[in-house]
């Protein structure tokens, strides 16, 4: 009888399967001054639906206003809750997104349209089969920029508490001896670490919730195109960057007064980045 034929040696070897790159949507590049543009736009989109886009910006105080009452005298606590809500702050704006996305298109701009953006994930989340995941990514990636806003909190409260010479306790315990400490070195390093912690956190959002809302992609997606819009753009990106920074402690340092138009006003011009930033035409709408 023939001899049997040895099989393959590799025949019994797993078999390592590799996740193919995701397709991602085509990415402009833009002059420096574009964002002063988004600005512009996003002003001009609350003149267009006042009513709506303050109201997003008075919910957003008040809840900052509740942060500051219960946690004035626990001041890890009051930090961690402004820093996860400044954070997932583009997540509290998409039906901001959503609104200038109907202006744009001469759609109507009214109430019904921010209900329907907030209610429609509940209906979408058993479409997470298909890939795209329908409006659950929104909430996805929401709750990433929540544990990441925690994690910044917790080395910061870290950091505060080993190097700092006294008990940090408060707002004005904080103020006195790490802010305005003799030399300064203290807030110098802790400035340090929060903007290493917080490029990564900027790069990752700053087109991908708007991509989301408008087009069928995925978080995985969203986010790598958010950072090759910032690999692609880096100094209008950075500028943009420093007038988010810059608006909002303006709207912080009036005793969150400021924040009923600052927080409209960034939603809208966020979408105006994405829509510069972005080339999404080859994905279908959501």
């Amino acid at each position: 009888m023939p001899a049997r034929e040895a099989a393959p040696c590799h025949a019994h070897q797993p078999q390592h399967r590799f996740l193919p790159p995701p397709v991602l949507p085509a990415v402009r590049s833009i002059g420096w001054k574009h964002p002063l543009s988004w600005l512009a736009r996003g002003a001009r989109d609350m003149a267009r639906a006042p009513s709506l886009s303050l109201a997003h910006g008075l919910v957003l105080t008040l809840i900052g206003f509740l942060i500051l009452t219960l946690g004035h005298n626990r001041f890890w606590l009051m930090a961690g809750a402004l820093s996860g809500f400044l954070i997932v702050g583009p997540v509290v704006a998409t039906s901001l997104y959503a609104i200038s996305r109907a202006l744009e298109r001469g759609e109507a701009a009214d109430l019904s349209l921010v209900r329907r953006t907030w209610t429609r994930w509940q209906n979408c989340h058993v479409a997470k089969a298909d890939g795209q995941g329908g409006y659950w990514c929104l909430v996805q990636f929401g709750l990433l920029l929540s544990l990441a806003a925690t994690g910044w909190v917790l080395v910061s409260a870290s950091l505060i508490t080993v190097l700092s010479p006294v008990r940090i306790a408060t707002p004005a315990d904080f103020v006195q001896h790490v802010v305005l400490a003799r030399d300064g070195q203290l807030f110098a390093i802790w400035l340090a670490l929060g903007s290493f912690l917080a490029a990564p956190i900027f790069a990752s959002s700053v087109v991908a919730m708007p991509l989301m809302l408008d087009r069928r992609v995925t978080v995985r997606q969203a986010v790598l195109t958010s950072w090759l819009a910032v690999l692609a753009n880096p100094v209008p990106l950075a500028l943009w960057a420093a007038l988010i920074v810059l608006l909002t402690l303006l709207g912080l340092g009036s005793w969150l007064l400021g924040l009923v138009a600052v927080m409209p006003l960034l939603g809208h011009a966020s979408w105006h980045a994405y829509r510069d930033l972005v080339d999404a035409s080859a994905f279908p709408a959501r």
